[in-house]
């Protein structure tokens, strides 16, 4: 519990003092549209699977999320992973962020290297 005393500085009542006055706000503004978002067409399981230089075109692609700088992989070309099983970490704005497999299976390809900046969307690495 707070104690506050208040001395009176000047008197509202005295004669040539105005209180200020407050003009009164109105919304003459427009509404703010909503946005919908927009349907994305759905492509062929070949072009959302292939890695562009993959000649059985049945790879899998780890994509990043974000944008950002790629500080590791926690996976080797080989290595057998779990879906969200981490493999990679990469910073973006301070911060550390931990990417997991989106599928199961065996890492084919690493496309990046640590200490790249990665863009979003930009093909991380392959799996079988």
């Amino acid at each position: 519990m707070y104690d506050v005393d208040v001395e009176v500085l000047e008197d509202d009542d005295e004669p040539g003092y105005q209180s200020p006055t407050v003009p009164k706000l109105t919304n003459n503004a427009p509404p703010v549209p909503t946005l919908q978002p927009t349907p994305r067409p759905s492509s062929s399981p070949s072009e959302s699977n292939s890695s562009g230089n993959s000649d059985s075109g049945t790879d899998k692609l780890l994509t990043s999320p974000i944008a950002g700088i790629l500080v590791e992989f926690k996976v080797r070309v080989g290595d057998t992973v779990k879906e969200n099983d981490p493999v990679a970490i990469i910073e973006a704005m301070k911060m550390n962020t931990n990417i997991s497999s989106p599928v199961s299976g065996k890492v084919k390809e690493i496309k990046s290297n640590p200490g790249e900046a990665v863009q979003q969307g930009q093909v991380l690495l392959t799996f079988e």
